[in-house]
Order: C-alpha cells, then structure tokens, then sequence
C-alpha cells in the first residue's frame, strides 16, 4: 500500500463514523450549575459539623438526666493544653504535669469535687433514700452520684475553680435529684441575690430574696421555660465563695418522679449557707 492508498483509507473510515453531539449551552451551564451546588453543599455541611463541634468542645459532665453539666460562669473554654485564650498551660496536676482539660482527676482539687458529692448526700432529709451507682460502674457512665472539679479561670495568676456534685435521691416509687455546685473566689458571677440565682446554668425563674440570719439568698422558686430543675438557691460568702443548691423532682425520664421535692424553700435557702458546702 502506498502513502496514497493509505490516506485514501483513513477518509473513508472518518467518513462513516458517526459525528459526536454538537455542545448545548444549556446542558453546560446545568451540569456547572448542578456542580456548583453540590460544592456549596458540602462546605454547608461542614460549617455546621464545626459549629457543632465547637459547641460541644468543652470539658464537662453528663447530669442524671442526660443534659451536660454546664457551669454557672458562662467563660469560653479553651483548646487542650491552654487556659481560656491565654495559652497558658492548664492546671499542673498530682504528676507535675499540665491537666489534659479543665477536669481534675486527681489531686487535692478532685478530692474537693469528692468532698462536695459527701456533703450532698449527707443533707439529705429523713424520709428519702440515696442510692448509689453498681460498684466498679465508670465514672462516665454513673447518674446516680456524680462529682466534678473543673478549673473555670485564670485571674491575676490565682486558679479559679468550680465544683459539683449531683445525688439521686428516692422516695417510695419515685426520684429526684439534688445538686450543690461551688465556686471559688474570683468569678465573675453575680453579687445581688436574685442576679446570682439565676445565673445558675444560664436558667431563669421566679426569684425571691430569703433572709437566713443576717444573709440574704436569692431563691428560684419556679423555673421558666428551662425545667431541669425546679427550685434552686445561690449565696456569695463574704469571701467571694459561691453556692449554689438546687432539686428536682425528677432524675430522668425513664424513673417516676417525686411527689414532693426534699426541702422547703426557707431549708433551700440554709443549705447554701452551710459550712459544709464552703470548701476551703
């Protein structure tokens, strides 16, 4: 075959196939469209993930009834490894080493969270019963008796810290629960009474002042549209120390609730006073 024959054959196979679609605009455009869609999609996903993720980002512990232990200081928590956004290290624990989070899981703070959860069950009233998680339960796991020490802030080179402790407590068919959390001096909570009490867990209700002694104590006596719990009390000691004392008629969903909460409003209002819930 020479070159001739040969370009003569490649005509005649280009000639018979068949010639591709000629490129619609409209279609370009969709599939563009349709691409710029899924992208915008994706990134929308993702932004909500990191939303979430931020949200959730913060050292905490589950309460009896699945809500996250929140803290009454409403401060911004930081990265692992830092202290608000000061970068400074955490809180060096037992082994001289930073803490991995805000939580203490040893050490004399711990220890303070543990002393907390002892008093809890120790003010609570004849005629209502404490149980306790199965022996050897996690402590992530237990929602019967929890405790925690989480360091909040850093102010003028002086750790301040919080404390909490939750107790079931049952009566016949049904249980509740009590919660005492501490703060240390320093915070920037609320002084006037009722200000105070409802900076607990962000929570508002109506507030009234009891006077105990010579101390005045902001008291929710009904919550609003946060139930969690149903009444709480909050006082500053004159040393800046902050109590706050809460209970609920209900531990969580799956139990019966109380028929009756364990303490009247004026004991409400003593308990944040006693000395056992004023660490030192």
């Amino acid at each position: 075959m020479n070159e001739e024959e040969l370009r003569a054959g490649l005509r005649s196979e280009m000639a018979g196939l068949t010639p591709p679609a000629p490129l619609s605009t409209g279609a370009t455009l969709g599939a563009a469209r349709r691409g710029r869609f899924r992208r915008r999609a994706v990134w929308a996903v993702l932004a909500s993930t990191a939303v979430v993720l931020a949200v959730a980002g913060f050292a905490a512990v589950t309460s009896p009834d699945g809500h996250v232990y929140e803290p009454a200081g409403q401060g911004p928590l930081g990265q692992a490894g830092t202290s608000g956004d000061t970068k400074e290290p955490w809180p060096t624990g037992p082994d001289g080493q930073p803490q991995e989070d805000r939580t203490a899981r040893a050490g004399t703070k711990y220890d303070q969270g543990v002393q907390l959860l002892n008093a809890a069950v120790s003010v609570v009233p004849a005629g209502f019963t404490t149980p306790e998680d199965p022996p050897g339960q996690p402590a992530e796991q237990r929602t019967l008796r929890t405790h925690q020490a989480q360091f909040e802030d850093r102010v003028s080179g002086v750790d301040v810290w919080s404390y909490s402790s939750s107790v079931a407590v049952a009566q016949n068919n049904g249980t509740g629960r009590v919660i005492v959390e501490v703060h240390d001096a320093g915070s920037s909570l609320p002084t006037e009474p009722c200000d105070l009490a409802q900076a607990f867990w962000g929570m508002r209700g109506e507030c009234q002042v009891e006077t105990v002694g010579s101390a005045r104590v902001g008291v929710v006596v009904r919550p609003g549209s946060d139930d969690r719990l149903d009444q709480w009390s909050a006082y500053r000691h004159p040393d800046g120390m902050v109590v706050f004392v809460a209970q609920g008629v209900r531990l969580d969903e799956s139990r019966p609730a109380l028929t009756t909460l364990p303490f009247t409003v004026p004991q409400l209002a003593a308990l944040a006073l006693d000395e056992r819930f004023h660490l030192k």
